[in-house]
């Protein structure tokens, strides 16, 4: 028989027994937006480029579960003979975020290279204290990652 009391007990209960048996979804090992890697912006332009720059799906290319666009065949090929070296640390999500132990999305005017890898963050405040706290951010992000993926 459930009384007054065991069912109040119950039901406050109840959320946090949900909330402790809900399945957290990994999230994908790229940053995507839109459908694309880093919403479409071209990793290889920010190293020939010196600047973000809009991908083009004419020349897109499928690595790690991710389509990436570029804004040149060669931006493709290149990135295709060597996807490290272009692909964005933590990939592709805020690596201020990543150094705290937590995923957020990045837009492609925060930015940074160091140490020859690309490296990406949610706003420009957020790249300005990451840039900061060099080289000790990376060691930290590197300490979370993939783990903060779930």
């Amino acid at each position: 028989m459930l009384t007054r009391r065991s069912f109040v007990a119950l039901a406050t209960a109840m959320p946090g027994l949900a909330a402790a048996t809900r399945v957290r979804a990994a999230e994908p090992a790229i940053f995507q937006s839109d459908g694309l890697a880093l919403g479409g912006t071209d990793p290889v332009a920010y190293f020939e480029d010196g600047a973000p720059v809009r991908g083009d799906a004419v020349h897109g290319a499928d690595w790690m579960g991710a389509l990436w666009t570029f804004a040149t065949a060669a931006n493709r090929e290149a990135f295709l003979a060597a996807p490290e070296r272009f692909a964005p640390a933590f990939g592709g999500y805020c690596a201020f975020a990543a150094s705290r132990g937590y995923l957020a999305p990045t837009i492609p005017e925060a930015w940074a290279i160091h140490d020859d890898r690309l490296y990406l963050n949610a706003t420009l405040r957020a790249r300005e204290l990451w840039l900061a706290e060099l080289p000790d951010v990376i060691a930290a992000g590197e300490a979370h990652w993939p783990a903060i993926l779930g």
